[in-house]
């Protein structure tokens, strides 16, 4: 895999407060350089929801109410976040539920291109127990002592889902390749079908 091939790609993750629909309380975004995840260049971002964070929320990512409660609104930083991500490929675990959660709070975005890390695992990896990211941080053993924070935060979790996405990468040739195999039916970047010749 060429890697200096690659469109500029931001692997991103959210975390909510618990409700339905959710209210962000964490983004992060982690550009990939050369195959590497680029810790010096990537954001992330808390907010302050508008609805309290549920005790089940708490339990999964730790973020308390009290904990967010001097961070900006979202309405204050949303501005900054569409204009990091811009139209940027991004890369997520399962990530029609993150591009679902950001494109419905940035209205009028749209990224290039949506990779999965999920179904690229499934098409890569097939007989697994499970494709969740514990599941294939345990079967491809990332290298994340130098992920920030803690598992459940946003930005662990995009730095090892970024860290899986470069590992199964290497099993393609070309980004087309990896793109077929990777993006998610209707999402942005699915490869066009193969128009047949016409006689005009």
């Amino acid at each position: 895999m060429n890697f200096a091939s690659w469109p500029r790609l931001l692997v991103v993750d959210v975390e909510g407060n618990g409700t339905n629909p959710p209210d962000l309380v964490e983004v992060a975004a982690l550009p990939i350089e050369n195959g590497s995840p680029d810790k010096t260049t990537a954001r992330a971002w808390l907010a302050r929801p508008q609805r309290p964070v549920t005790a089940f929320a708490t339990r999964v990512h730790g973020l308390t109410n009290q904990d967010l409660a001097h961070q900006p609104a979202w309405t204050e930083i949303a501005g900054t976040v569409q204009k990091f991500l811009g139209t940027a490929w991004i890369c997520a675990h399962n990530a029609h539920i993150d591009h679902r959660v950001l494109t419905a709070h940035l209205p009028g975005w749209e990224p290039a291109g949506v990779l999965d890390t999920l179904r690229l695992a499934r098409a890569t990896l097939p007989g697994l127990p499970g494709y969740s990211l514990d599941a294939l941080i345990k079967a491809v053993q990332p290298d994340l002592r130098e992920a920030p924070a803690q598992r459940h935060r946003a930005t662990y979790d995009a730095y090892a889902t970024a860290q899986i996405l470069i590992a199964l990468a290497g099993h393609y040739d070309t980004w087309d390749d990896l793109v077929a195999a990777a993006v998610p039916p209707g999402l942005p970047g699915t490869p066009e079908p193969e128009k047949d010749p016409t006689l005009w």
